[in-house]
């Protein structure tokens, strides 16, 4: 999905990929600048992480949004949780710009939408970021243990997409079995680091990269055995399985090319830059791992939450991206589509079904 640029008829993109609204807000004291989109509360109330970046536009901004709230949506309905896609965005610089008030303004902001939408951390965005919003509103969740909430969900993440490489290894190589396979991780922050460790146990090769050089250092500290490369150099290293975990849109014209892996599986949003490209893994027999299923650890960790934490429940719910992974490859495989068509198939038929489970009169 795109915003062609030198357009800007937001109606025309919500009717086209179906959001229901898009909130502009702007804080004068604060100078915040944020958007929330809400895609689709079929499920429920629309539930999707706060991500704050220094966009070079705003429709780049919108951009992010609505493609992130759309995916939201997707992860929702695959993981079984009751909740709706939304997504929010903060134009700034997280490294600069962040202040207890700023997100206090955010907080505002959500509470204006009445528990419309749940929001939490994302990429630039920390669980103390939401202790500030929690003076304001109380739809906020992902908060810090000791502060009543669930604590760090980069955990039960990269546990998801540990299962979600099983499962790919499984279909790819006959077994689930990691130990000796290289793995070439794009991106060893948050969900990166702790991937890491989990291959790592498991005996993976592996070879990293990451922007910022304190992250790069961090890892070779602990694990001195990990090859390195420059940031754009991940893309052409030989590998059986490719994990990227940072940005999204790094599967493209450019890189599709000079992939030498033979499956996809990581943790980071809308990874595709588009539906089509999906296809040109699947005809290059690069077992792909729809990102809103492999990542969706950190979702189900915090829709839990909602209802009571219990770590084992989360837990138990995030290790059954193994068995919904195995359906996507089945159903792959049967109709000779590719997997993130695949992926969305089950998701539509899924929310078509609920809408109409929905629709009886229950008294």
């Amino acid at each position: 999905m795109g915003i062609e640029k030198g357009k800007s008829n937001i109606f025309e993109l919500m009717e086209k990929y179906g959001h229901e609204q898009v909130i502009f807000n702007y804080d004068k004291a604060t100078g915040l600048k944020s958007i929330v989109a809400i895609h689709n509360t079929t499920l429920g109330p629309a539930l999707g992480g706060c991500r704050m970046w220094n966009y070079e536009t705003e429709a780049d901004a919108l951009e992010d949004v609505l493609r992130l709230s759309r995916g939201m949506t997707y992860k929702c309905a695959v993981s079984g949780v009751t909740y709706g896609g939304g997504k929010a965005v903060i134009i700034g610089d997280p490294k600069k710009e962040k202040s207890d008030e700023l997100f206090q303004a955010f907080g505002t902001f959500i509470e204006t939408l009445k528990g419309r939408y749940y929001t939490g951390t994302d990429v630039g965005t920390v669980g103390m970021d939401f202790v500030s919003a929690a003076k304001q509103t109380k739809y906020v969740v992902g908060l810090p243990e000791e502060y009543g909430g669930s604590g760090n969900s980069a955990v039960i993440t990269a546990y998801g997409v540990w299962k979600a490489m099983k499962a790919t290894a499984k279909e790819k190589f006959g077994t689930d079995e990691l130990t000796g396979l290289t793995i070439a991780i794009q991106g060893i922050g948050k969900v990166g680091r702790h991937l890491t460790q989990i291959l790592i146990e498991e005996g993976a090769k592996l070879v990293v990269t990451d922007i910022f050089k304190d992250n790069v250092l961090n890892i070779t500290e602990l694990y001195p055995d990990v090859q390195v490369v420059e940031p754009n150099q991940i893309y052409d290293v030989q590998c059986d399985i490719f994990s990227p975990n940072a940005l999204g849109a790094v599967i493209n014209d450019d890189t599709i090319p000079r992939f030498r892996c033979k499956a996809i599986v990581g943790a980071a949003n809308n990874v595709l830059a588009e539906e089509r490209h999906g296809l040109d893994l699947h005809q290059r027999e690069i077992l792909y791992a729809p990102d809103y299923v492999a990542n969706a650890g950190g979702l189900i960790q915090v829709a839990d939450e909602l209802h009571g934490y219990n770590k084992e429940r989360a837990f138990r719910n995030a290790s059954l991206i193994y068995n919904t992974l195995e359906q996507i490859y089945n159903i792959s495989k049967e109709q000779n589509i590719p997997t993130n068509q695949a992926a969305n198939l089950l998701v539509e038929k899924k929310i078509e079904t609920i809408r109409l489970i929905q629709s009886k009169f229950v008294g």
